[in-house]
Formats: structure tokens, sequence, C-alpha cells
């Protein structure tokens, strides 16, 4: 429902940074609780350049930054606005690259993909470089959103 509400924002971001829709918003939940209060780089608050990884987020204009630009500069950063493959498996890698390639090394399915599904069990960083085994992710992974998202029609 998120998702849907707030499509025209995430269409803004498409119109500016080429990225689908669809694809902006489910990391818009996934980093963000869907708070437009916050950056899309890690959802650090938008009153400041971001402090987490990736820290210093704008690099121009000043806070506090509109979330448009924001997500814009999150996904340049990234340079998702180059990429022209959007197809499902494409979006699988883009969604984990975004979070980072840390569960793989483990040899666990990562729970930002996975979470809410029969392919992840437990293990999850807790915070940035910090991993707890036992630890089990409460949030729906963007694998899970994206398969019910297009069973939906939406994208």
């Amino acid at each position: 429902r998120e998702l849907e509400r707030h499509q025209d924002a995430y269409k803004a971001v498409e119109q500016q940074a080429g990225v689908p829709w669809l694809f902006t918003g489910i990391l818009h939940g996934m980093e963000c609780g869907f708070s437009f209060q916050r950056h899309l780089h890690n959802g650090d608050p938008l009153s400041a350049r971001t402090v987490r990884v990736p820290a210093g987020h704008p690099r121009t204009g000043e806070p506090p930054f509109p979330w448009l630009v924001s997500a814009v500069d999150a996904l340049r950063l990234k340079r998702l606005n180059e990429e022209t493959d959007w197809s499902i498996p494409r979006q699988l890698f883009h969604f984990e690259r975004f979070n980072g390639f840390g569960y793989r090394r483990r040899g666990i399915p990562s729970p930002y993909l996975w979470s809410f599904s029969t392919l992840y069990v437990k293990g999850k960083f807790v915070a940035d470089g910090v991993f707890d085994p036992e630890k089990v992710s409460k949030q729906s992974g963007a694998g899970v959103i994206l398969k019910a998202a297009t069973a939906r029609g939406l994208g």
C-alpha cells in the first residue's frame, strides 16, 4: 500500500535518475521505512548529510535536504542511473549490492532480499560491520516485496 501511495514521489525520482519507480519505492521502504524525512542512502535524517555508510551525502547543497535530491544522489552514487537491464534478477542483484555483499561472504541468503521467505532463517548485520549469527530480521526482504508487488501488477 505504501508503494502505491507514494508512487508519484518515486516516479519523480524515475524521471530524474532513470531508475524504475518500483525499485526506488522498495529501497525507500527498506532504508527509511517509507519516511520522507530520511536519506535513501541509509535512513539517516535529511536534516544533515549522511553519517553512516555512505557518509557525507549529498556532497552538494545544504541541509535540510529535499527527499528527492537525496534519493537521486543515492541512486547516482551506486550508478543505478546507468543501468539499462531492470529484469528481476538484475533488480535483486542491485538490491543486494545497495545493502552490501556481507551475507554472501558468510554463505547465508541476505535477509535484505529474502527475509519473510523460506530462503532465510537467521543471521543479520545489526550495525555497519557488526554481524549477529542468531539475530533474525523483522523486516520483509526486498525480493519478497518485489514478488508481491509484481503479483499485484505494480511496476
